[in-house]
């Protein structure tokens, strides 16, 4: 495959031979730490243990049938996923899945959402998910969630190019309330004040200053730096009109999920793995959605594999939605936080809403969505 045919070479790796090649340079250090030399067989190479890992990330295979298929011992493949997905993690994750360090790393971030989905002051879209895993042994109900099945929680915030910038892993699935929010670092970081944030700046063509802020679904409480729609049917039309402006934002994180799932099998049944080892393989899918979003985007996400919008809104579906239904491998999670809000948090949400009615800031064809009619 790497010398005749790099289609199949990239349906087996999820990546190019040149790419494969660079990653392999880059985790080469980190993986030499451990060899697996004896006398009886040769030393397995870091190319070797980075594209076993690989497979068994791509396909969500088990490890026994990856021990047959690479003619490795089953303690050995064990040990070298775990490895490479810890030197994944540690080599990638400084370059590629970094938070913003500074206000114009927020206002870039910014710029993007407002350019792309039309969303001023928009720093991140967050959701979370369930990763459904095998009962841990002696764990009781510690992982045991309100959907019948046992998980660990991912929490991720991503930019506006599919990108994860925060991501929060391991969680138990019983935290299905607000603990799940409040309990992570980025929650925290968020409720102190800690994210370094810019200061509110004005809408674009107003003098009306508003917060940074992230936006999320109603499984998110209302806050400051926090959007979520307005609950209830039938609203009127600014409350369907600012809804509607928010799930187009929102929709990132959605297709942030999905590309990582089908690109990424391994999240699309039941893992079979202590949860430690469940946190060390999620780190280094996400760190690998994130390097291959960087390196080769239009090969990891070709056009139509994501979501994609014409010229008035109208929205047509990603392949990846087609390879990951019916999967129960990431499942939603539940309400992340309580229903009770400031009246700060509120009026930053109005202001918003106001704008997106008014000439500055609507969008020609959001009446036409919310009215389901023809534009």
């Amino acid at each position: 495959m790497r010398l005749q045919d790099a289609e199949s070479h990239y349906r087996f790796l999820r990546m190019s031979r040149e790419t494969f090649d660079a990653l392999v340079a880059k985790v080469a250090p980190a993986l030499k730490r451990r060899s697996y030399q004896s006398v009886y067989r040769p030393e397995i190479s870091p190319g070797e243990r980075l594209a076993l890992t690989l497979r068994y990330l791509a396909t969500g295979n088990s490890q026994v049938s990856v021990s047959f298929s690479f003619r490795v011992g089953r303690a050995t493949v064990c040990h070298i996923i775990r490895e490479t997905c810890a030197a994944l993690w540690q080599v990638l994750q400084p370059e590629y899945v970094k938070g913003p360090s500074s206000e114009e790393d927020w206002k870039g971030i910014a710029r993007e959402f407002s350019k792309l989905w039309n969303f001023p002051n928009c720093v991140g879209a967050i959701d979370g998910k369930h990763i459904s895993i095998q009962a841990p042994a002696s764990s009781g109900s510690s992982y045991y969630n309100y959907k019948g099945g046992h998980s660990v929680v991912l929490m991720a915030v991503c930019d506006a190019h599919y990108r994860f910038i925060f991501v929060d892993i391991g969680n138990s699935g019983r935290h299905s309330d607000g603990g799940v929010l409040s309990n992570s670092e980025f929650g925290r970081a968020l409720d102190a004040g800690k994210l370094g944030l810019p200061s509110p700046t004005t809408l674009p063509g107003t003098a009306i200053e508003v917060p940074f802020a992230f936006v999320g679904d109603e499984a998110f409480p209302l806050q400051r730096n926090m959007l979520r729609p307005y609950p209830g049917r039938n609203l009127a039309d600014p409350e369907a009109v600012f809804n509607y402006r928010l799930s187009r934002s929102r929709r990132v994180i959605e297709n942030s999920f999905g590309i990582l799932a089908a690109r990424w099998r391994l999240f699309r049944r039941p893992i079979i793995a202590s949860p430690d080892h469940v946190v060390l393989f999620t780190q280094a899918a996400i760190a690998l959605h994130n390097y291959l979003r960087t390196t080769e985007s239009t090969v990891y996400c070709p056009r139509g594999f994501s979501d994609a919008e014409d010229g008035a809104g109208n929205v047509t579906e990603g392949a990846w939605r087609s390879e990951v239904d019916g999967d129960n491998g990431l499942s939603r999670i539940g309400s992340v936080g309580s229903n009770m809000y400031s009246r700060s948090a509120a009026t930053c949400r109005d202001t918003i809403r106001d704008y997106f009615m008014s000439s500055e800031g609507e969008v020609t064809w959001q009446y036409h969505h919310i009215h389901r009619t023809e534009y």
